[in-house]
């Protein structure tokens, strides 16, 4: 069964205070949702490594913060969106360690890990799109 998006924000992602407002509303929306605080730690982070991917690699873009259920669960779903020069190797992009940055290589592979859920779709000249879903 598909789930049903029962309520929704979008919020812009252009600078590091925009990571930081990402942050802040993912963290208000598992707590009011009534993730324990594991779940809600593990979701901040891969969104604040998601978000500073949006701003850093992608040149800014959005994230829409979806509350959905299904027959069974409550989660959250993240979809971060930019319309920068994408991805072009996807499977190389989420191996530990890889960076084209002057980070640690652990940001993609590192949100994959933190979420119940991940999904990517990026095309070189385009811009990428991830979507992570994290279930109470």
């Amino acid at each position: 069964m598909a789930a049903v998006v029962n309520r929704h924000e979008t919020l812009a992602i252009t600078s590091s205070e925009d990571v930081i407002r990402v942050r802040q509303a993912v963290r208000a929306w598992v707590i009011e949702l009534g993730f324990d605080l594991i779940s809600q730690t593990k979701f901040v982070t891969a969104a604040s490594e998601l978000a500073r991917n949006t701003v850093v690699f992608g040149g800014g873009g959005t994230v829409r913060l979806e509350a959905i259920s299904d027959s069974n669960h409550t989660g959250v779903r993240l979809t971060f969106e930019d319309h920068g020069p994408g991805i072009p190797d996807i499977e190389l992009a989420l191996k530990d360690g890889y960076t084209t940055g002057i980070g640690l290589g652990l940001g993609l592979s590192g949100a994959r890990r933190l979420a119940n859920e991940f999904q990517i779709d990026s095309q070189v000249g385009k811009g990428t799109r991830v979507s992570i879903i994290r279930w109470k």
